[in-house]
């Protein structure tokens, strides 16, 4: 009887113990809540006009991350102050309104009807020319039908040389600039290398797409008036990573991390509803963005202080990891990585789209973590690799564990309907505490060891075929250079390895990684062609089936 009545008296306490919990859990969500709403109202706002690295509106991104880590008392890690700048190289663009082309009055579209070659002079040229004629101090035209049907069976044949050379003959000649255009339906492979860093010619030379010949010169023996100018120049913007940091004198150091950056304009060609509209990114990834403010605020106060963390909000992730390679070659902090969390989308909890936890199979400890922290209130699937298209693969590539937390892609990625209204505030916010726990869990773990995993290969991206690599997308040569090979896949098969350069796929030759992607769309599963590429200086020829 003693014995029921004292369970009796306990029953009372441990309810109200329960009730107090889940009051403080609930006052605790609600300032998550607002705080998150906060960060990304500001950050997805027209007013930032899409935060473009290396931008006006990435700057002022980068000025609210900066003031709310001194807010929340974090010390300053970057080369000034919270700030770590960094320069991007885009190449040589066309893109001054210096740049024109008009026949009979009527101007051409750059990129669709032309564009000028890497190895053009930046001049001008008109007359009253024929496509078919060359008269001396006169604008002059080549057609490449011929060269490329004598050398359609010449594994060895570089268009590129031979264009440099033309250019270089007519100019001596008295051609004041040259037009190339192909009348045959074969692959010219001329293409507009940003990065090339060949001499130029010392006249224009533009290359006339099939849509703009069709367009503007149907009748190849007629007469036309012709306007054109070529200015290149060479494109520099200076972005920044923002980092902060909790010192508790602990022999390791957690990295939480998230791009701030997204889209602008849709400038540099990653939009999937075409450019010129405001891309506000607000699953992409100010979500992620605030959440990692938030776990700042949150951790500043955690008695988990085995580790030190160090929170980077990094730049230039939109054009390929930019700013978390750069942290790893120029570190703004002598510390001892333990592991890296990376947030990015996270704002678009739903019944199709769960949070997907990445990183799973980088470290041994993340399976007994998990085995011990849990959310009922989230739908997880883990995923083990620790490489893709995000920050973590940065580090993971450096031998660090990581975690990648994703909420999955959506309709509104990378378009101008991503916007605030649409982000479940309500599940970022579990998100946010689920972390809190995880890093609690592994506050007892020590240092934790590292595991290479199979590789993912790039996410929201829609292929016909794929070889299974991961681009280099901070690789500023010409052709499309390995930054990991996955297993099992085609790549890996044939003998590919991480710093090749691939160069052609049967009768298409690329430049960077979109040329690639666009190679990719010739062909189909079940297809045979031939890759080259270059190792070390040397080329290579490998025989490839999807």
């Amino acid at each position: 009887m003693k014995k029921l009545i004292l369970i009796l008296l306990i029953l009372p306490v441990v309810t109200a113990t329960n009730a107090q919990s889940k009051r403080a859990k609930a006052k605790a969500d609600k300032i998550i809540t607002a705080n998150l709403q906060s960060h990304i109202n500001y950050l997805a706002s027209d007013k930032l006009e899409g935060r473009r690295a290396g931008s006006a509106g990435e700057n002022l991104a980068m000025q609210y991350i900066s003031n709310m880590f001194e807010k929340y008392k974090l010390a300053p890690k970057g080369d000034n102050g919270f700030i770590q700048a960094f320069e991007i190289s885009e190449g040589n663009s066309f893109n001054s309104p210096d740049n024109h082309f008009s026949v009979n009055g009527e101007q051409l579209e750059a990129k669709t009807d032309y564009y000028p070659l890497s190895i053009s002079a930046s001049a001008g040229a008109k007359g009253s020319v024929s496509p078919m004629l060359r008269e001396q101090d006169q604008i002059w035209f080549w057609n490449v039908s011929d060269v490329l049907e004598d050398n359609k069976d010449n594994p060895h044949f570089d268009i590129s040389s031979l264009l440099k050379e033309e250019a270089e003959t007519d100019a001596k000649k008295g051609a004041t600039a040259l037009i190339v255009y192909n009348s045959s339906t074969q692959a010219d492979n001329i293409l507009f290398n940003k990065f090339d860093t060949t001499a130029a010619v010392t006249i224009p030379v533009i290359y006339i797409t099939q849509q703009g010949l069709q367009k503007h010169f149907a009748d190849l023996t007629g007469i036309y008036d012709i306007d054109l100018n070529v200015h290149l120049q060479a494109d520099n913007r200076k972005a920044h990573n923002v980092i902060g940091y909790i010192n508790f004198n602990a022999p390791t150091t957690v990295v939480i991390g998230a791009h701030y950056d997204h889209l602008g304009y849709g400038e540099d060609g990653n939009s999937l509803d075409g450019a010129g509209q405001i891309h506000n990114g607000a699953d992409d990834n100010a979500s992620g963005t605030a959440a990692m403010l938030e776990l700042a605020r949150i951790l500043y106060n955690t008695k988990a202080r085995n580790n030190n963390y160090l929170f980077m909000a990094f730049s230039g992730e939109e054009l390929g990891l930019l700013g978390s390679k750069y942290w790893l070659q120029h570190p703004t902090a002598n510390v001892n990585l333990n592991y890296m969390i990376n947030l990015d989308m996270v704002g678009r909890y739903a019944a199709d789209r769960k949070l997907t936890i990445g990183g799973y199979g980088t470290s041994p400890t993340w399976g007994e973590i998990f085995q011990t922290t849990t959310d009922p209130n989230l739908e997880i699937k883990f995923d083990s690799s620790g490489s893709g298209p995000s920050d973590h693969s940065a580090f993971y590539r450096d031998s660090v564990p990581v975690l990648f937390f994703f909420t999955n892609s959506h309709p509104d990625y990378h378009k101008a309907t991503d916007d605030a209204d649409k982000i479940n505030y309500k599940d970022e916010t579990e998100i946010v505490d689920y972390i809190v726990n995880i890093i609690n869990a592994a506050n007892d773990k020590g240092k934790l060891s590292f595991l290479k995993t199979k590789d993912a290969e790039m996410r929201s991206v829609s292929l016909p075929v794929t070889l299974g690599v991961m681009p280099d997308y901070g690789y500023t040569g010409a052709g499309m250079r390995i930054d990991g090979v996955s297993k099992g896949k085609t790549a890996e098969k044939i003998g590919l390895k991480p710093g090749d350069v691939l160069l052609q796929l049967g009768d298409f030759k690329f430049v960077d990684v979109q040329t690639y992607m666009q190679a990719l769309q010739h062909f189909k599963k079940g297809d045979k062609t031939t890759l080259i590429i270059s190792r070390d200086g040397e080329e290579m020829s490998f025989d490839v089936q999807f």
